[in-house]
């Protein structure tokens, strides 16, 4: 570790100088399925490419909903990306995310990341050497789409800007508690199955069952992985996590856990900070399912 802390969003590379600003945004359909109206959006995040979203709303009022961005998993399934939202995943409980969330009243988002579904085309490893090459970073890039995608959120009328939460599973569950680092705007935050402690995972020799997608370079000499999730402190965060997920080291589950429960205690909000370590993988359980919605209903 270094002495001298440089500041966290410095290390995720060269990011686009356009913004911040208004977020254009095209409406390209709009549908009603069962519960819950859906827009197909493409919005202009990052000067490089245009990002497809999809936003899904309860079906009864107007708004403003409080809003879940849901970020989509990995599980090596370049095709499915924001489509994880209306269909699921072999790992992920029934109904959809878009059903339970806009059952509970939520408005939710969730964007296409890069290399996924409507922006495939470039695989992940070749996304990763061409960003290194011109001096950017894959998952820095993959946050500020994130950001921008808030950015447009909070500005829509029928949004509430003062309720955010973030909710995904594995890849969704590592974008969950980062971008709830970086950005305050995050109220509650809901990890599955991505909670990852970094050198954890080195010393159980664990970093092969991981895409290449995440690795920021540098990081380890400036912050330990709890250092980065102190930054969430007090805020509202439920971690998930299955007994036997290799992807996610028992070891490290529980060494986050120990340092998140001595900040929240610290912070005067140790009921704020929940850790849940369920039987299974790397999956959603029911236990899971049921846990994460009394947690957003009660502080969401």
């Amino acid at each position: 570790m270094s002495d001298q802390k440089v500041p966290l969003e410095s290390l995720l590379g060269d990011l686009p100088e356009h913004g911040p600003g208004p977020v254009e945004a095209v409406l390209l359909k709009q549908e009603i399925h069962d519960g819950f109206r859906m827009e197909s959006l493409l919005l202009e995040l990052n000067g490089v490419e245009k990002v497809p979203a999809t936003l899904v709303k309860p079906l009864e009022g107007d708004g403003p909903f409080p809003l879940v961005l849901f970020n989509h998993s990995h599980g090596g399934n370049y095709t499915n990306g924001r489509k994880e939202l209306l269909s699921s995943s072999t790992y992920l409980q029934s109904p959809s995310f878009a059903k339970t969330l806009t059952d509970m009243g939520y408005a939710v988002c969730c964007i296409d990341m890069w290399g996924f579904n409507e922006r495939g085309g470039k695989a992940e490893s070749e996304l990763v050497k061409e960003m290194l090459w011109t001096g950017k970073v894959l998952w820095g890039m993959m946050l500020y789409d994130s950001r921008r995608a808030l950015d447009y959120l909070c500005c829509r009328e029928d949004i509430d800007a003062e309720r955010i939460g973030t909710i995904g599973m594995s890849m969704g569950g590592l974008m969950a508690w980062w971008l709830a680092a970086l950005d305050e705007r995050v109220k509650v935050t809901v990890d599955i199955c991505g909670q990852v402690e970094a050198q954890t995972l080195i010393d159980k020799r664990g970093l092969d069952h991981h895409g290449f997608y995440s690795y920021v370079p540098g990081l380890l000499k400036h912050y330990t992985t709890l250092e980065i999730q102190q930054r969430i402190v007090p805020r509202a965060r439920m971690s998930l996590n299955g007994r036997s997920d290799r992807m996610c080291p028992a070891e490290g589950v529980r060494l986050l856990d120990e340092g998140l429960s001595e900040a929240y205690e610290a912070a005067g909000k140790p009921e704020h900070w929940q850790n849940i370590t369920a039987t299974g993988g790397h999956m959603e359980t029911l236990e899971m399912r049921v846990a994460w919605q009394a947690f957003l209903a009660e502080h969401l």
